[in-house]
């Protein structure tokens, strides 16, 4: 085949394949912004709820990047830069808050820290009052939730800065007599500026995104993803399509600034040296005593997922006003594996997350096949698109998928989904898009061409270069990329909920009708199920990258 004629097939199959993700993730939007501009934008832009809400979801998410870094940067320097007993399993326990599910992640901190939680039954036992010691609700008990489970984007991004910083440079400021704390600030902080900024813009979109504390512990206190549901749910649907639009905007502003980001020179490897060698602790008591801390906090970070282990074995009307459980037993994952009602809607998450994880997976080679492979004259359209729905909040694709999918008009790419059983899996696959995008991209860029180059000169064509090596070669980034996924969709929550039916409800939606009805140790037992669906997930998806 000439040159010029597998050149048009590149480009024809990347026209088709940007189409595909135009309409996936771009129509949807574009959509909702045409249905809002009918709407009365004078009305919207008079009440005073409105731009409360917005700036609500402004100041909690600059709020949570602030408590994000404050936690996660010292924690960083001190798992990276000194030495001491049980650093490296302590190191990796300290990230296990990024595997909670959001909104099992919130039902956990209930269970724990909630008004009639295991701390607040404890801190009564101990002062016998009868009412309790505080109320989780509010901006406060939001900022707690988004602090636990976000901090680990600066402890992650800061100890890979970290490890990636020239001890050389540290050593020339040194000798130019500038002491630990002037190192510090005017060499090791400059040179980490890219992971902060990253880790920055990573928890400000993921706060702005958040919908299950903001649900469970909001109170009357209302963010605009919270805002966008109550009044669709109201039946103000022009107005919930301005709301979504105005959250757009601010999500797709933080996109671009991100994009820019990575794209400037503040993201650059600056580390081409031997890392900092690691700061031994000499005194015998300190090192003991630094080994307490790690494990301290590392208890009291385990505490979420224990405490959902331990409310799922208390057996429903057996837990009342002690502190600690009286009665431990497996009645719940009994009433949950038993009755068909409670085990459809896991059956419904594994079916849906497992469609949605293929298709997202087989986007994604082509993607990178295009991009990568053929350097298609469209690679920054497709890499663009494939990271879109990262900064798309699942409130906002949820809105605007039931808006588009909820008539028939052929001519306009429009067919009725709302209602069906493809809804949940086409919502699911676009947000599975930048993961296994990313994944799969930076897979095919560590891959060598000559490996190809080799098969086709011994006479194999494509689709078995593509059978034989290429995708065995991928089998790392496939594996990771479609566990995470996988993971991501099984615990879906925000979209959900507005685009669920009574059939199709997932193991998300069937956890919150449990705490509505009183069965909370139901509803323990389906966020524990989920997490070790999880856990299996990610631990298959590890070995399979290996």
């Amino acid at each position: 085949m000439s040159p010029g004629r597998w050149a048009g097939r590149g480009n024809a199959a990347a026209l088709l394949l940007v189409a595909a993700l135009v309409w996936l993730a771009v129509y949807p939007l574009l959509f909702v912004g045409s249905e809002a501009l009918r709407a009365d934008i004078a009305d919207f832009a008079a009440q005073r709820s409105e731009w409360s809400a917005l700036w609500a979801s402004l100041w909690i998410s600059a709020a949570s990047v602030a408590l994000a870094a404050a936690v996660g940067v010292p924690l960083a320097f001190v798992f990276e830069r000194y030495d001491f007993p049980g650093r490296r399993l302590l190191g990796s326990l300290v990230a296990l808050p990024a595997v909670m599910p959001p909104l099992v992640g919130v039902i956990a901190f209930l269970f724990l820290y909630g008004e009639s939680g295991f701390v607040a039954r404890t801190v009564r036992a101990v002062l016998g009052g009868e009412a309790s010691p505080w109320r989780l609700q509010g901006p406060a008990a939001i900022l707690l939730v988004h602090g636990y489970s976000m901090y680990v984007y600066f402890y992650l991004f800061t100890r890979a800065g970290l490890a990636k910083l020239d001890a050389s440079m540290l050593e020339a400021a040194a000798s130019l007599g500038a002491g630990g704390w002037a190192s510090v600030r005017r060499v090791t902080l400059p040179l980490l500026k890219p992971a902060l900024v990253g880790a920055a813009l990573l928890t400000f979109m993921t706060a702005l995104a958040s919908f299950s504390a903001p649900y469970v512990f909001g109170g009357g206190f209302r963010v605009m993803t919270t805002q966008i549901v109550a009044t669709k749910l109201n039946g103000d649907l022009p107005m919930a399509m301005l709301e979504t639009s105005a959250l757009t905007v601010v999500a797709l502003a933080g996109f671009a600034l991100i994009r820019r980001t990575e794209g400037s020179r503040l993201v650059v490897s600056v580390g081409k040296g031997t890392p900092p060698a690691l700061r031994v602790i000499a005194d015998p008591v300190a090192r003991r005593l630094a080994a307490l801390a790690g494990w301290l906090l590392a208890v009291v970070l385990l505490l979420p997922h224990a405490t959902l282990i331990l409310v799922s074995l208390v057996p429903a009307g057996t837990w009342t006003t002690e502190a600690i459980p009286p009665r431990l037993s497996l009645t719940n994952y009994g009433a949950l594996f038993s009755e068909a009602e409670r085990l459809r809607p896991l059956l419904n998450s594994l079916w849906m997350a497992v469609v949605a994880t293929l298709a997202a997976l087989a986007l994604a080679v082509a993607a990178g096949h295009l991009v990568v492979r053929r350097r298609v004259a469209l690679r920054p359209a497709i890499e663009a698109l494939l990271m879109l729905p990262w900064a798309v909040p699942g409130t906002v694709l949820a809105i605007a998928l039931a808006t588009l999918f909820s008539a028939r008009s052929p001519w306009t790419l429009r067919w009725v989904l709302v209602g069906t059983l493809a809804i949940l899996p086409v919502a699911y696959l676009i947000r599975s898009l930048p993961l296994t995008g990313r994944a799969l991209l930076a897979g095919y860029r560590q891959l060598d061409p000559a490996l190809e180059e080799a098969a086709q000169t011994l006479g194999a064509g494509r689709w078995k270069r593509m059978r034989r090596v290429t995708l065995p070669l991928l089998k790392p980034a496939l594996a990771a990329g479609g566990a995470l996924a996988f993971v991501t969709a099984l615990g879906d929550f925000v979209t959900s909920i507005l685009l669920y039916t009574y059939e199709t409800r997932p193991i998300s939606i069937e956890i919150l009708s449990s705490l509505r009805l009183g069965d909370v140790g139901v509803a323990a037992a389906c966020g524990g199920g989920r997490v070790l669906v999880s856990a299996v997930a990610l631990g298959v998806g590890a070995r399979a990258g290996r």
